[in-house]
Formats: structure tokens, sequence, C-alpha cells
């Protein structure tokens, strides 16, 4: 499973970058997306999503549709 940043919701402040651990999220045009192929959601390295955790924007950060 993988999240996606919803582009009309982020504002570009960055807090997420640096919290991903699998560096999955990256700058296009002063907003930020999420890698689907290095996402995890951080299964394995923490209880939850880091980049919902510090994004300040709620609904920002939610699961790829399928």
């Amino acid at each position: 499973m993988s999240l996606k940043i919803i582009a009309d919701l982020c504002t570009g402040c960055s807090a997420c970058e640096p919290e991903c651990p699998n560096e999955a999220i990256s700058e296009k045009k002063n907003i930020f997306i999420i890698d689907p192929d290095k996402c995890t959601e951080c299964e394995g390295d923490y209880d939850t999503s880091q980049c919902v955790a510090v994004c300040p924007v709620d609904h920002c950060i939610l699961p790829l549709a399928a």
C-alpha cells in the first residue's frame, strides 16, 4: 500500500520529506509527491505513517486508491 499527497491541499511546508524513512517523498514545483514504489506507509518502521503525523493539513495525505 502507498500514500498520496493531495496536491490541492499541500502547502509545500516540507515537514513530511525528512520524516520519510524510505525517502519516498520529493518536491516537484513547490508541491510534495510520494513515490508509490518506495512508500510502505512506514510499516515495519513506525506504528503510524510519519508524513501523516507531521503534516499540518488534515486529510492532505491519504491512502492511494487501488
